[in-house]
């Protein structure tokens, strides 16, 4: 099992305070002998529904040397995982998420920004200090 990112229990409070119910800590999917961790999957009942809404979550923490490598690394693992959902649970909805300041100084940038449209990547934008989550873009 791989190691918590340093923001994990932020984000998970987080989820927690907004009404999540958090169903996994770390969502483990296997599909044809590839197989991942998210790092959270968590579920909110909706009143005018039976079901209610399922996300899983891969927190980001962008503390490497660079930026744009982190964002590499974390764009890859999540395109990989959002893949793998659609096989083992369709219905689940994939967020990567990330930093306030990261968010505001980086995401703002031309490559994040085009990945984010191009990927129809869906971000959670999470303060760690606070533990609170800022925004959710979709």
């Amino acid at each position: 099992m791989p190691a918590k990112d340093i923001f994990h229990d932020a984000v998970k409070v987080g989820l927690e305070k907004e009404g999540w119910v958090i169903t996994a800590d770390p969502l483990w999917i296997k599909v044809e002998g590839s197989e991942g961790y998210v790092d959270l999957a968590a579920e909110k009942m909706i009143a005018a529904q039976k079901d209610g809404q399922k996300i899983a979550v891969e927190i980001k923490s962008f503390v490497g040397k660079s930026r744009t490598d982190d964002f590499h690394y974390a764009l890859g693992q999540f395109l990989d995982y959002r893949l793998m959902l659609s096989e083992v649970e369709p219905d689940r909805i994939l967020y990567l998420a990330v930093p306030l300041d990261v968010y505001q100084i980086f995401f703002g940038q031309w490559l994040p920004r085009k990945a984010m449209e191009q990927y129809d990547l869906k971000i959670i934008v999470y303060d760690p200090e606070k533990e609170v989550l800022v925004k959710w873009l979709s």
